[in-house]
């Protein structure tokens, strides 16, 4: 049986929703793992910590408010997948550099947060 696994989505900052274009990525904010090299083999591998994030374009329309987006600290960001799962971030600040494009209107938007849940099965 095939399912949903690309397509539309839908982001929330503090449960209001902004115009997503694209593409997003994400992140968690496992540990990576890598690997250490010794002298003719792997000696094993070493973790370092990742921040979580969101990160991806909005359509900079009239009505949005570019400083209160860009002076977000404390919010609550939920990435809506097309495969009825959903990426939260809690305590997330903007992390981008507030860059826009002329083309099609668009903004980059990243947040980051030390507090991120994947939520299965069922959207926020």
């Amino acid at each position: 049986m095939a399912s949903r696994v690309g397509g539309i989505i839908r982001v929330t900052v503090d449960g209001s929703e902004i115009r997503a274009k694209g593409d997003y990525t994400y992140n968690l904010g496992q540990n990576k793992r890598e690997a250490v090299i010794g002298a003719g083999y792997v000696h094993g591998f070493k973790e370092m910590p990742q921040v979580s994030f969101i990160e991806g374009e909005v359509t900079d329309t009239s009505d949005l408010d570019v400083v209160a987006l860009t002076g977000v600290t404390s919010a609550t960001i939920i990435l809506e997948l097309p495969n009825n799962k959903s990426v939260v971030l809690r305590e997330a600040y903007y992390a981008a550099d507030g860059e826009g494009t002329t083309g099609e209107g668009a903004m980059k938007v990243k947040f980051e947060s030390p507090w991120p849940a994947e939520v299965l099965g069922v959207t926020a």
